[in-house]
């Protein structure tokens, strides 16, 4: 009498698969929860969720040939002028007045990139619709903590000050995710569950008094919408527009201070930070072009080389700290990566053009040019996206009446 034959057990493959659905439970659930409540949540359990999935994709090795991917992928332009920006940023040790400070902070850099690029490689090239149903349940329920938080916040934490800084973190982050999380659920043809979780995430914004995600999420809102009717359209305002900007940066204070000046007074403390800038650029014309060295914004204000208003946007740290190198070789970088997203699938363009005009919306309002909690939510976000495009290997199951009529001779 012939016995069934049991497929075999792997071990090596079960404990892959429970790495993998923990790291993806941790990086879409937990992240994004914790980030409300816990000032460096991101920082210290993102890296953990990365290492689990780098772990299952070594044991199982689902995540393909990574040679291969890291070549194509390096070889990218966006690539090569983030290399060449964080050389720069390297070379630049040499005439900052910080050198110890900067050369840790630039390895905290290097190893937030390195971590991204291990999670970039570790993601499955076939993602898993049930994995991926993570991220809008964990935006969900990220949302409805940040509005019990910002109803509450006094009397769960007792302590405003420190409330209110660890929630403006985890608003940034729910306005960044909402994105992957929408476009996720057009890809499946669930538009009434993505518009109910656009409005859970807005109304969370709304409750929390932090301008700056609110004005991200509404940035983010414009281009999808844009990018939605016009593809081609949106794709092109949201990179010129991020390289526009960035190139033109030493131009702005001069332009926008009439306008701060005329609707705020010219002592408002917008009109008197653009005056700041000013002084920078007409005092030291030359410092455009090297700039004063990595992470000499930041500690500039702490030892009083810069006014203590000095402007803390993207556009002002990068080009007093890189000069026209860095601040040309970050916009060639942006411009070709918004680009890139705009050639992934379809039903994702839109979401991907909101989450890159909401990140660089946060990063001009002033968020900083280094600070570890912000790139940690840049790689949770890069990571989600990831994550979401490679789930659309197959959006719809074939029709039986197709496989028949495929299958007839």
């Amino acid at each position: 009498m012939a016995r069934t034959s049991n497929p075999p057990v792997d071990p090596a493959l079960d404990a892959a698969a429970l790495l993998r659905r923990v790291g993806f439970f941790g990086l879409f659930v937990i992240v994004p929860v914790t980030a409300q409540m816990g000032r460096r949540a991101a920082v210290i359990l993102a890296p953990i969720a990365v290492v689990l999935l780098v772990l299952a994709s070594i044991i199982d090795g689902k995540s393909g040939p990574w040679r291969s991917v890291a070549l194509r992928l390096l070889r990218r332009p966006a690539w090569l002028a983030g290399l060449l920006l964080v050389l720069w940023a390297a070379l630049s040790l040499v005439w900052t007045p910080f050198p110890e400070l900067a050369t840790e902070r630039l390895l905290n850099l290097i190893a937030t990139i390195l971590l991204t690029f291990a999670g970039y490689l570790a993601l499955p090239e076939r993602m898993r619709s049930a994995n991926l149903y993570l991220v809008p349940v964990g935006t969900a329920a990220a949302a409805i903590v940040a509005i019990l938080l910002g109803l509450f916040e006094h009397r769960l934490l007792g302590v405003p000050g420190e409330a209110d800084g660890t929630l403006d973190r985890g608003m940034t982050l729910l306005a960044l995710l909402i994105w992957p999380a929408v476009a996720w659920l057009r890809s499946r043809g669930r538009d009434i569950e993505a518009l109910g979780l656009a409005l859970l995430v807005a109304a969370a914004l709304v409750v929390s008094p932090n301008a700056p995600p609110l004005a991200a999420l509404a940035v983010g809102a414009v281009a999808f919408a844009l990018t939605t009717l016009r593809p081609a359209l949106g794709v092109s305002l949201v990179s010129l527009g991020a390289m526009g900007l960035l190139v033109a940066a030493p131009l702005l204070p001069f332009l926008a201070r009439p306008v701060a000046s005329a609707l705020f007074g010219p002592l408002s403390p917008g009109a008197l930070s653009l005056k700041v800038w000013q002084k920078v650029v007409t005092s030291e014309p030359l410092r455009l072009v090297t700039g004063h060295g990595f992470e000499t914004a930041l500690r500039g204000r702490i030892f009083h080389l810069l006014p203590a208003n000095a402007p803390t946007t993207l556009l002002f740290e990068l080009w007093y700290e890189l000069g026209i190198v860095g601040a040309f070789a970050a916009a060639f970088a942006l411009h070709a990566a918004i680009r890139r997203g705009g050639r992934g699938t379809p039903v994702l363009v839109p979401g991907t053009m909101a989450a890159f005009a909401a990140a660089f919306a946060i990063a001009c309002i002033g968020v900083g040019l280094t600070v570890m909690w912000w790139l940690t939510t840049l790689t949770v976000a890069i990571l989600t996206f990831v994550a979401v495009a490679r789930g659309q290997f197959r959006t719809r199951r074939p029709k039986a009446s197709q496989l028949v009529q495929h299958e007839a001779p």
